[in-house]
């Protein structure tokens, strides 16, 4: 694929377990190293445990929501810099305002194209 970013860490954060397996499937066929999350804690120990470089985040989930996450992200000195994608059904542009506006670099709408994700956060690791 493109250069610099194999055995970068992606963690991917969904409670679909339908997307959870597509993703982790394309992310590890492409050399990334994956962890996944099924809620907003698994995600939280995680993200301190393996120290992702970029997330997959969905925003809605049974205990700890997306956005509650990426504000404990960026607003931690040792998370800051971690890139942050929202993958969410919630389409609204209100919605999407606040997700970039607590620091996501990107934010794409359910259901999205594996292929075009799979750009953009080759995009964003390179």
């Amino acid at each position: 694929m493109s250069k610099n970013v194999t055995n970068k860490k992606i963690l991917i954060v969904d409670d679909d377990p339908y997307i959870l397996m597509s993703l982790d499937f394309l992310m590890k066929k492409n050399k990334f190293e994956v962890f996944v999350a099924r809620n907003g804690n698994e995600a939280l120990e995680q993200i301190k445990t393996n120290q992702p470089d970029l997330i997959l985040l969905d925003i809605m989930m049974p205990d700890v929501d997306g956005y509650e996450i990426c504000i404990k992200v960026k607003s931690d000195n040792k998370t800051k810099d971690i890139i942050i994608v929202f993958m969410s059904a919630k389409t609204r542009d209100t919605d999407i305002q606040k997700g970039l506006d607590l620091g996501a670099a990107l934010y794409i709408t359910k259901p999205f194209s594996t292929r075009d994700l799979l750009e953009k956060v080759i995009g964003l690791l390179s």
